[in-house]
């Protein structure tokens, strides 16, 4: 596929989604929305891709906001619109059936870390920071922020975090719980696509199910988990994929799922 703004490629089961506006350390545009929005859906219907690996090119994962492109003279309309389009991405990335691997080097700032935080994996390099400086600059939160971040850290560390708009490294955001795991910043692209692969190699349907019961169950009572489970188990129970999962368990090796 052929983007302006980012990159897209698939390989192993990995659809790897490169934000590429380095010139301006990934700074988000209305196109960029548009064109993350896209390959997200092409992604989703690919039967290839497993998992969907979220990056930076260049020295940042994303500063946030084109602040030149605010300039421009757009109308209320169209600031509107492109508020929104971090919404639909946003949306997107929870609701993806696939899980989707955020891999953070440089910097991930306002709207660059709530596209980090509303993915299910948040990974990072040693020296990357990340942070929410919009009270700070008298602006606002989205990307569903509000909801996801107390989620993962707790309210009093959300509040924090929001309120003083302080930038914090990898090993501190897997200390709180907001990132998954930190690595060393010699070999990080490989190590974030190692974690994808290993993602990859995992039965897609469960994976399916998993992501959308983990994400959305605060939202629903134990009783409707406790349904969506049992119904969750009784259909994976008619995939191949779970015959080949109790077939490998017996012979003693890997598992290799189709998605079928």
């Amino acid at each position: 596929m052929s983007y302006e703004t980012i990159l897209y490629s698939v390989a192993d089961g990995v659809a790897e989604i490169r934000l590429n506006r380095p010139h301006r350390l990934n700074a988000v545009t209305q196109q960029l929305y548009d064109e993350l929005n896209d390959a997200l859906g092409a992604a989703q219907d690919d039967r290839n891709v497993r998992v969907v690996l979220l990056t930076g090119e260049g020295r940042a994962f994303c500063v946030g906001a084109d602040l030149k492109e605010h300039k421009a003279g757009r109308s209320a309309f169209d600031r509107r619109q492109y508020l929104q389009g971090e919404q639909i991405v946003c949306k997107r990335l929870m609701t993806l059936k696939q899980p989707v691997v955020a891999a953070v080097q440089g910097y991930a700032l306002g709207a660059g870390a709530e596209l980090a935080i509303a993915s299910d994996f948040l990974l990072m390099s040693e020296s990357a920071q990340i942070g929410l400086p919009e009270i700070s600059i008298g602006n606002f939160l989205g990307g569903g922020v509000t909801v996801l971040l107390p989620r993962l850290v707790g309210l009093a560390k959300a509040r924090e975090l929001v309120f003083l708009g302080e930038r914090i490294g990898g090993q501190e955001a897997v200390r709180i719980g907001l990132a998954s795991r930190w690595f060393p910043d010699a070999g990080f692209p490989d190590d974030a696509r190692a974690f994808a692969k290993r993602i990859a190699t995992k039965a897609p349907f469960s994976m399916q199910l998993a992501k959308e019961q983990l994400n959305f169950a605060a939202e629903s009572t134990l009783d409707a988990a406790l349904r969506a489970e049992l119904e969750g188990m009784v259909f994976v129970g008619t995939t191949r994929d779970w015959q080949e999962g109790v077939d490998a368990f017996a012979e003693k090796r890997t598992p290799v799922f189709r998605g079928e």
